[in-house]
């Protein structure tokens, strides 16, 4: 039997050819999660244990003033609690998927597959370190007593997720094939990672500030308003439709353009990395 490859269009992310390898994601996911807790002490405890110290380190330092200047709806604790769950997703997943192609390399070089399972799969890694962060999730909401709306946590939870996923996936794509011309994105990225969190409502709420363009710069994030869509379940705010489609839009064109500058340098990769 003879297998012919042909080269894709460079909008195309090829669904056809991912299915068929669908294999490569559980053998790459599973191999970079054990990757990454091998030989530590608590293991998989991490994944829980970092998002659970930087909300007791915010709150320590943030959850009175904040409190004092715009009254959150929800207890501080779990106000940050969900920004850095969902955060978690972003950051994780982009740092990830930027140095993927790269870390892969002697792979890349070796056989033939579809590249996207690359960062696909790194992205994979941090959405199983998000199911991990549910579990303290649901002791803060017994602890402090909050009501969920069920019927819009259906809704909104997938929708809020399909929104980070695919932002990360657009910008993890673009920076995945930059860093393999050019290798100072790596040192790059963290400091890039931190910057968006600040301008991210991660752990302020939007409210806090008084500038209308700073405020209109929060609303076109689409990480922002994934993690605003997420807390609506539990604080009873509204749901401001026109910025969710308006985040739809922006993540789109992030996919897009990621798939886009991917497919249009991938097949120098080999000799590249």
């Amino acid at each position: 039997m003879e297998y012919e490859i042909k080269p894709t269009g460079r909008l195309s992310i090829n669904l056809k050819e991912l299915w068929e390898y669908k294999e490569l994601f559980y053998f790459f996911t599973w191999r970079d999660v054990k990757v990454k807790y091998k030989q530590t002490a608590l293991g998989l405890v991490w994944a829980v244990l970092q998002p659970a110290a930087m909300m007791v380190v915010f709150t320590f330092v943030f959850g009175r003033i904040i409190n004092e200047q715009t009254a959150t709806r929800l207890p501080y604790p779990v106000f940050v609690y969900i920004g850095l769950m969902l955060w978690g997703i972003f950051s994780g997943g982009l740092q990830a998927a930027g140095n993927s192609m790269v870390s892969n390399s002697n792979i890349i070089k070796k056989i033939y597959f579809p590249r996207l399972i690359i960062p696909m799969s790194s992205i994979l890694v941090s959405v199983f370190d998000f199911l991990m962060t549910l579990i303290p999730f649901v002791g803060l909401l017994i602890y402090y007593h909050i009501p969920v709306d069920i019927v819009r946590l259906i809704w909104v939870f997938p929708m809020a997720l399909f929104l980070i996923l695919t932002s990360t996936f657009g910008a993890g794509l673009f920076l995945a094939a930059l860093n393999v011309k050019y290798r100072d994105f790596r040192y790059v990225l963290p400091f890039l990672i931190q910057f968006l969190m600040f301008v991210t409502p991660v752990i302020y709420p939007m409210q806090i500030l008084d500038n209308k363009w700073l405020m209109l710069l929060l609303k076109m994030n689409p990480i922002g308003n994934a993690i605003s869509l997420f807390r609506s379940a539990f604080d009873g705010s509204a749901v401001d439709l026109n910025w969710l489609l308006i985040s739809f839009i922006i993540t789109s064109l992030m996919l897009v353009f990621g798939v886009f500058y991917f497919r249009k340098t991938e097949s120098y990769f080999a000799d590249l990395i």
